[in-house]
């Protein structure tokens, strides 16, 4: 009799228990086993990886462009619109300060008034009208205020013309009411037109100013997001360096080198860019400023002498005016900036300060004269033809304060052409290094993930 061993049915049974746990597993339980063991491979790791870097670099590129080219088109419309807009109500305040002393100036040489005054007065109305029709079209539908400002003296600059021409007509025929419709004219140029003028050209100025304070410094956040996707570049070579046991990975040399590429150039050019705007602030607003704010009180000043003389002022409320003006002007040109801290306007200055020096000792003779009674002598001083009077010193002043304006007026449109101008290629460049970036992972990666297959 033959012995067989009989098999072991462990074996049999362990295999059986087996397949019984298999059939029993939850296939979602067995994707999500499946899902977590491909997240904590190396492939999708590598994925992962790939698509921080993309985008990361897709958003450094994309901040960079849009910073870019947000200061060029901010830039340019300053110097298309704002900057012009503001020099515009600058010459409508001269241009109707003008208007007034030229009328008032008339009135005082007595009967029909002298050609040149008669001239002088329909070109700064003339003037006066073309800024008022340039402001109209240049400001925004956002400038609510500066638009009522603008509609306001339009109006007042219909009924200001209408009685100077009464007054002239008055005037001309010997009529001592003519002397009240001027009076009437200039209350409402003095009180109203003026004064709105003065807060439009106030308002456009601190609009150019701000603008240029704010484009003064670097776009660091864009330069900040460039500089973290050029070292996020660099790591990830490192590590696949460490995986590949390859020292170099040319897509990602390719990123990391258009990133590196975008990322010095737009710090050489916003650099360069703020540097320009900081010098247009500094060489153009602010003497612009200065040299303006000097212009407007001379021809306030002026304004008070002659009404002086037209009114004959005894009370001394003009003289109270005109001392104020003085004192302000004064200050403007001794307190104008040094030479080392501003070289812009100097030279006009030093013009203009000797002739408000001539000006001043003019003006004090005249009141000389006019206290002992003596009117003729006294508008003689004021509007006479001779070198040494007022109306020669301050046409003087006047002159060297306006070349002074236009030499800062031009080292400020310089200067934010320059800061634009450096700013140009940039944005094109900066889509097309970012593509070139985005390739370059592309590249550097697909064929590492390839391996994994």
């Amino acid at each position: 009799m033959v012995l067989r061993e009989s098999p072991s049915i462990e074996p049999h049974g362990s295999r059986a228990l087996s397949a019984l746990e298999d059939d029993d597993v939850d296939p979602a339980v067995a994707r999500r086993r499946e899902l977590h063991a491909f997240l904590h491979s190396t492939p999708a790791r590598l994925t992962g990886l790939g698509i921080l870097l993309v985008l990361l670099t897709v958003a450094a590129g994309l901040v960079a462009t849009t910073t870019v080219n947000g200061r060029a088109a901010t830039l340019d419309t300053v110097l298309a619109d704002t900057e012009p807009l503001s020099y515009s109500a600058q010459n409508l305040y001269i241009a109707l300060s003008v208007a007034d002393a030229a009328t008032t100036t008339a009135f005082i040489s007595g009967g029909l008034e002298p050609g040149e005054l008669r001239d002088r007065y329909a070109q700064a109305i003339g003037t006066a009208s073309a800024d008022l029709v340039y402001a109209s079209g240049g400001l925004a539908a956002s400038e609510v205020d500066s638009r009522r400002l603008l509609a306001s003296i339009s109006t007042d600059l219909t009924v200001y013309t209408g009685l100077i021409e009464t007054a002239r007509a008055n005037n001309r025929v010997g009529n001592p009411v003519g002397a009240a419709y001027l009076n009437e004219a200039s209350t409402l140029m003095q009180t109203s037109m003026l004064p709105m003028a003065q807060q439009l050209h106030a308002q456009q100025e601190a609009h150019v100013a701000s603008t240029q304070r704010n484009y003064s410094r670097p776009p660091w956040f864009a330069l900040a997001l460039l500089l973290t996707a050029a070292v996020g570049l660099v790591l990830t070579q490192i590590v696949l360096a460490r995986l590949s046991r390859r020292t170099f990975n040319l897509g990602l040399i390719l990123a990391s080198s258009s990133t590196a590429i975008l990322l010095l150039w737009m710090l050489v050019a916003g650099l360069m860019s703020s540097l320009d705007t900081r010098r247009a602030l500094t060489e153009g607003a602010q003497p612009l400023h200065e040299l303006t704010t000097g212009r407007i009180l001379a021809q306030q000043a002026r304004t008070e002498e002659t009404l002086k003389l037209v009114r004959r002022d005894s009370n001394g409320d003009y003289d109270a005016v005109f001392e104020d003006r003085s004192a302000q002007l004064g200050a403007v040109l001794s307190n104008y900036p040094r030479e080392d801290d501003n070289p812009v306007g100097h030279t006009e200055v030093a013009r203009a300060a000797q002739a408000w020096n001539g000006w001043s000792g003019a003006h004090d003779r005249m009141n000389a004269v006019l206290a002992e009674g003596d009117f003729l002598t006294g508008a003689a001083i004021a509007i006479g033809p001779g070198s040494e009077n007022s109306a020669a010193q301050f046409t003087i002043l006047d002159d060297a304060l306006t070349d002074g304006i236009g030499s800062a007026r031009e080292h400020l449109r310089s200067n934010i052409a320059s800061a634009s101008g450096v700013l140009t290629a940039l944005g094109p460049g900066a889509l097309a290094l970012t593509l070139i970036a985005v390739i370059g992972i592309i590249i550097g990666l697909w064929p590492r993930l390839k391996e994994y297959q």
